[in-house]
């Protein structure tokens, strides 16, 4: 914990590896750029960083809790911060970026569970990449905290 944590929303992101260790990423409805990103999302009052990790990914796309392996976590939390031409545009000005707590899960299910069309959709395409390209798929704000995923997630990619 640092000095200016409370600057940062407090957040989760998943890394979902397939059968043949490709990670997903949903590609972004809300940028105009193509961005394509991990499941990741804030954190509720109350609500401890796994079980976060397990409802933002149902709720990105459509995977059930019980189709999901836990296979690590990032050994300490990540954060990035936001350009400073977006910091009052998300969260009402409140934070500078996000301090997340990362997970990487083995997706146990089939294609077909996979289902973006969600109740707030964040995605409109999603597909399987190779984890070593994550970091160029990203928004540029994002690619240092994706490197440092594949970092801490290398013994098991």
């Amino acid at each position: 914990m640092t000095d200016d944590d409370h600057l940062y929303r407090r957040g989760v992101g998943v890394m979902l590896l397939n059968a043949e260790g490709k990670a997903w990423v949903g590609k972004r409805i809300d940028y105009r750029a193509e961005a394509w990103q991990m499941p990741q999302g804030g954190m509720d009052k109350g609500e401890e960083p796994w079980d976060t990790a397990l409802r933002e990914l149902e709720e990105e796309t459509g995977i059930p809790p019980y189709l999901v392996e836990r296979i690590a976590e990032a050994p300490e939390r990540l954060r990035y911060d936001l350009p400073s031409e977006l910091r009052g545009k998300f969260w009402k000005g409140k934070y500078v970026g996000q301090l997340q707590d990362w997970y990487l899960c083995r997706f146990l299910g089939h294609e077909s569970d996979v289902d973006i069309a969600t109740k707030h959709p964040e995605f409109d395409d999603w597909k399987w990449v190779e984890p070593a390209l994550l970091p160029n798929l990203i928004v540029p704000f994002k690619r240092d905290l994706y490197r440092q995923l594949l970092v801490h997630f290398a013994a098991y990619l």
